[in-house]
């Protein structure tokens, strides 16, 4: 099971949270989990006025082998206006178009910052052991 927390903040410090929305999803082949803009299309919806997020900008999957990838879906624009990394103990950055693996049992965030203030997107992930 993947378990998602995510949280919208803006401003200097995290006080200033915005929402906080959670989402969950069995961990078997196909299962995916979204995030973006797009209430139709996303589990995990942030401010709509917030355009350096994509209308789907991650999305959380299991593969054939139940492992769990979050992938940064490029979208309409060749260059993007946040940066994403993901932080499990290490922090890796999320290239754009690209996938990261979840640790299995694990936990940790993906951060999608603006590159243009000091807004911030923290999604919280928990991956049991099953």
């Amino acid at each position: 099971m993947l378990d998602l927390n995510m949280a919208s903040t803006s401003g200097a410090d995290d006080a200033a949270t915005v929402a906080m929305l959670m989402a969950s999803a069995p961990t078997r082949p196909g299962a995916t989990l979204a995030v973006g803009r797009d209430a139709s299309r996303c589990h995990l919806v942030t401010p709509a006025d917030w355009l350096f997020v994509s209308r789907v900008h991650l999305e959380f999957h299991c593969d054939d082998a139940n492992a769990w990838f979050v992938t940064w879906i490029r979208g309409s624009q060749d260059a993007p206006v946040a940066e994403v990394h993901v932080d499990d103990g290490v922090r890796r950055v999320l290239p754009y178009g690209g996938s990261l693996p979840l640790t299995r049992p694990g936990s940790g965030e993906v951060v999608i910052g603006d590159r243009g203030g000091q807004r911030r997107v923290t999604i919280g992930w928990f991956l049991a052991a099953d």
